[in-house]
């Protein structure tokens, strides 16, 4: 184990001399060539950038706003129809309504007009009833009437002779009849 405590240590010293004089890409001595090969590298960027990335950004970006137009034109469209739609519908409701409105119109006109026709027929029924029963009741008291000056006739006889002892003459019970009427 005292051999490998000795192997831990991983810094490797390099002198300063192999080493240069310090950072390579800040070395004066290399600094031309450094620019040629920056611009070589940016114009070759450049190219690439130029001739394929753009050329596929734009198509990309065209192709996205072609198809965001069509959406539009189609969602425009389906609006319109939809908006169609609703008119006829809203339409050919207000008909219905309509239409409903008459025939309940209608239907009530015609179920006054018989119910007007079954009342005057109710009431021409009833009149004729009425007129029957008034004529009866005139035929019953025209009946009584002629029979009461006989019961009251009657009466009084029977009276006059339980009074009296005697019953009184015929002529004498009209007579005082026909005056006591009057």
């Amino acid at each position: 184990m005292a051999g490998n405590a000795e192997h831990t240590n991983t810094e490797v010293h390099i002198p300063a001399e192999e080493h240069g004089a310090g950072f390579p890409p800040f070395d004066v001595n290399t600094y031309a060539s450094q620019i040629l090969w920056l611009a070589i590298t940016f114009g070759f960027f450049y190219w690439i950038m130029k001739n394929v990335a753009v050329p596929r950004i734009a198509g990309i970006l065209e192709d996205r706003r072609d198809r965001i137009a069509g959406d539009l034109s189609e969602a425009n469209r389906l609006k319109e129809e939809t908006d169609a739609a609703v008119a006829a519908y809203e339409q050919a409701l207000a008909e219905a309504r309509n239409k409903a409105h008459g025939i309940a119109h209608d239907t009530r006109a015609k179920l006054k007009a018989d119910h007007e026709v079954r009342r005057e027929k109710a009431e021409a029924e009833l009149g004729e009833k009425l007129q029957a029963a008034e004529a009866h009741i005139a035929g019953i008291k025209t009946e009584a009437l002629s029979q009461i000056g006989d019961i009251a006739g009657d009466t009084t006889s029977a009276l006059v002779e339980q009074l009296i002892g005697k019953a009184p003459t015929k002529t004498d019970l009209t007579k005082a009849l026909k005056s006591a009427m009057n």
